[in-house]
């Protein structure tokens, strides 16, 4: 084991939110450079270094102490938010929490720590809320938060949900996913799993989609912005005029004469909602195939009464 990994699994007293993480961190495959395989055998021999110190009882040095993890974790978000998950290094973070490259390791073991505490504040913010009996408007609160949080985080969607839980907030999120499809009549917990990845699927699916609106947007609005309405205009109508008189699409002539753009920002929140209730509707039917059939004796009761 290295000296890193040793790091990442040994902790001081509060140096975990509630207890000391018990998953292994699987090491990440990150771009090999020589000059960041430098970076990293020298970020390693830091780590190392730390954790023997702390190991024998020492304490940060007395600059460092005012530093948190929280202050850390938030920097390296902001980084990732701004630049990419490829821009978090340990000493970039160090830069911009105005701290030494070794202070960072008094509060965060390892990079591979630190993204798995960046993915559990994620977590924290999406918040799965406690099960209200009505598992559809649950599950749609689920996706509306988890669609807000990526969105906002749009990196984390390459890391979230794809390895051991990263952290309590992580935990309690799925705990609380678990309890939300209570009382459906379903005990197979491939189904319910089946349930919210799915859901959770379509939610990654949708925010890559609207990411890619937004990058065309982009594109568009800047190539327009050297031409005059009119000429943009005119760039539509020829767009539209070649469909309707090739005779050879007729359906999506059909779909422009309508007025349907389906990358319009303006319908944006409106199409995730209708993709979701269509979602929701093969869940509900999914539960239905799922839930037990009425023993013959008790449904034979039922018809006794009407």
């Amino acid at each position: 084991m290295s000296e890193q990994e040793e790091a990442s699994r040994a902790h001081g007293p509060g140096e975990r939110d509630e207890e000391q993480w018990p998953f292994f961190r699987y090491p990440r495959e990150y771009p090999h450079s020589p000059r960041a395989a430098r970076e990293a055998a020298r970020d390693e021999k830091i780590a190392g270094h730390v954790q023997r110190h702390k190991a024998r009882g020492a304490q940060p040095p007395r600059r460092d102490r005012g530093l948190s993890r929280d202050e850390i974790v938030s920097a390296a978000i902001a980084v990732a938010d701004a630049e990419g998950p490829e821009a978090i290094s340990m000493r970039r973070i160090a830069r911009e929490v105005g701290a030494g490259a070794m202070s960072l390791y008094w509060h965060v073991a390892s990079k591979e720590e630190l993204l798995d505490l960046m993915l559990d504040a994620i977590e924290a913010e999406i918040e799965v809320p406690e099960p209200t009996g009505d598992w559809r408007a649950d599950l749609g609160a689920f996706a509306h938060r988890t669609r807000a949080a990526l969105r906002q985080h749009q990196w984390a969607v390459e890391f979230i949900g794809t390895r051991p839980p990263s952290g309590p907030n992580d935990v309690r999120n799925l705990e609380r996913l678990l309890s939300l499809l209570n009382g459906i009549g379903v005990d197979d917990y491939g189904v319910v799993m089946g349930i919210f990845m799915t859901v959770a699927t379509f939610v990654i699916g949708a925010v890559i989609r609207e990411a890619q609106e937004v990058r065309f947007q982009a594109e568009q609005e800047r190539v327009e912005a050297s031409m005059t309405a009119e000429e943009v205009q005119a760039e539509h109508e020829r767009f539209r005029d070649w469909f309707e008189s090739s005779g050879q699409y007729p359906h999506i002539a059909r779909l422009m004469k309508a007025g349907i753009d389906p990358d319009d920002p303006a319908t944006r929140d409106e199409r995730f909602q209708f993709s979701l209730d269509c979602v929701l509707d093969g869940v509900a039917a999914r539960i239905a195939l799922a839930a037990p059939e009425p023993r013959p004796e008790i449904q034979s009761e039922w018809l006794a009464t009407d």
